[in-house]
């Protein structure tokens, strides 16, 4: 704690007093918001955490239906059979406005077929595995949406932090110590006032007798 170099005077007490009212209603507002933000961000992680295990389960089959495949066709038909597509994804991306975060949300327009290629002469498990990654496209866009949102949070959350800590550890309690040195400036100095008069006082009447 520190004493703000300022004058000890009434005007400066009662401004001082209006500061730590605004700064402790402001502390009150930030710290609820902290607390909202932080109950979203738990609930972002979760439903990340919860999707990407569920995505890495689909491509940890998928990667094994390609290693299959692998096996069983010759290498270079199947990098031209994987070459030959004509799927397109259009991604757009809309925000809005969620405490003072700007979340992102993410749509998609899928158009072709990621199979472009004769099924005479590649693997059923290659069409498996071709499907599954097309189906899983929409899951993994969601999921970056999803990170990306905790991420956002994560942010928002930090500066949100670092404002409470600044209001509650530092300006809040300053204002206050240098509430409580203007007031004991204040009594001093009333006190003197009031001796003086006393002195005063007391020489006009042994004058007068």
């Amino acid at each position: 704690m520190a004493i703000l170099n300022v004058n000890p005077t009434r005007m400066v007490l009662l401004n001082l007093k209006r500061r730590v009212k605004s700064a402790k209603r402001g502390h009150k507002l930030l710290k609820d918001k902290q607390d909202g933000l932080m109950k979203i961000f738990m609930e972002v992680i979760k439903e990340a955490k919860d999707l990407r295990s569920e995505i890495e389960d689909s491509l940890s089959k998928i990667f094994k239906n390609l290693m299959i495949t692998s096996s069983l066709m010759d290498t270079e038909m199947l990098y031209t059979a994987l070459m030959k597509t004509n799927t397109k994804i259009d991604l757009t991306v809309k925000t809005s406005n969620v405490m003072s975060v700007w979340i992102p949300h993410f749509s998609f327009e899928h158009t072709g077929d990621i199979k472009c290629f004769g099924f005479a002469q590649t693997s059923a498990d290659l069409d498996l595995a071709l499907e599954a990654l097309q189906n899983i496209i929409p899951r993994l866009l969601k999921l970056a949406e999803i990170e990306k949102i905790a991420e956002a949070l994560a942010m928002e959350l930090e500066t949100t932090r670092r404002r409470v800590n600044a209001l509650e550890y530092k300006l809040i309690p300053d204002l206050q110590e240098t509430l409580k040195y203007i007031t004991m400036k204040l009594g001093e100095n009333e006190r003197s006032a009031i001796t003086n008069t006393m002195i005063v006082k007391a020489k006009i009447e042994a004058k007068s007798n």
